[in-house]
């Protein structure tokens, strides 16, 4: 395909996207004859093994895949109400992959509409590590916060770390932080937290939050009492968790937050000097 061929397909398929509250979306009536069919009918097949195809990916055909009545003109005043689609870029691209792949209008389309979508991945996936990472350090403030004050009610640094593990052995059902380092393949020297999912680090933060709240609160003194508040907070949060049907000692481990980390300030370097 010429260069001056794909800048116009290009504009082309930029003319006919439609934005609303802020989503970009394309009409099937309109894109079908860009990929090259002649046929609303053959176009509606390919549409629905896209449709499989999104069911298949575990997303929501419903979200990218909308029906819509539209009115056509068929004659000069003469006006009909016809079934049309509004999709997602995610569905065009779908529906471009499910095409025939025989035109090359299809194979366009496919580069066009994977373009942005895995832009938006990648996004998707920057957000949720940068997310993570904030979890990670707020949970390492909380913790010096929980260490400085169970110190100031007479527990030792040995204590400290009993209460800490009694804690984790309460929020992963049973199984100690060792265990769960062994279970999810952690080095022995590593932080656990280091390693866990960003709602794990969560259902912690909170945890050791309500201990520390309530300690002063209580006004709790010593090892003893400290820990079955820890213990209880811990047993408290792990049960919401398991209403929604989540086991935080069997999710899977995350990546370092070390590596997410030295990544991230990587690619925030990289867009300093772009900017220079």
């Amino acid at each position: 395909m010429e260069n001056k061929e794909l800048q116009t397909l290009y504009k082309t398929f930029d003319d006919i996207k439609h934005t609303e509250n802020g989503v970009e979306f394309w009409f099937a009536r309109e894109l079908y004859p860009l990929l090259g069919y002649t046929r609303w009918d053959n176009f509606d097949t390919t549409i629905q093994r896209a449709k499989e195809a999104c069911k298949n990916a575990k997303s929501l055909v419903e979200d990218h895949f909308l029906h819509v009545q539209k009115m056509a003109k068929i004659g000069l005043d003469i006006e009909k109400s016809i079934d049309d689609m509004k999709l997602t870029r995610y569905a065009c691209y779908l529906t471009a992959l499910n095409g025939d792949p025989r035109k090359k209008e299809v194979a366009f389309a496919q580069a066009y509409f994977v373009t942005q979508t895995r832009k938006m991945e990648v996004l998707e996936q920057r957000m949720a590590e940068l997310e993570r990472i904030n979890s990670r350090e707020k949970l390492k403030i909380t913790e010096k916060d929980f260490s400085t004050l169970a110190m100031s009610r007479g527990v030792d640094g040995r204590g400290l770390g009993e209460i800490r593990s009694f804690g984790d052995q309460a929020l992963f059902g049973g199984k100690s932080t060792d265990t769960m380092k062994k279970r999810l393949g952690i080095d022995s020297s590593k932080p656990l937290a280091d390693f866990l999912p960003d709602i794990t680090l969560k259902a912690k933060d909170l945890a050791t939050a309500m201990t520390s709240e309530n300690t002063r609160r209580k006004n709790l003194q010593g090892k003893n009492s400290i820990l079955t508040e820890h213990v209880n907070n811990n047993i408290g949060v792990r049960g919401v968790l398991v209403k929604t049907g989540i086991y935080p000692e069997n999710l899977p481990p995350a990546e370092d937050i070390n590596k997410v980390e030295s990544k991230y300030k990587k690619d925030t370097k990289k867009l300093k000097n772009n900017k220079q």
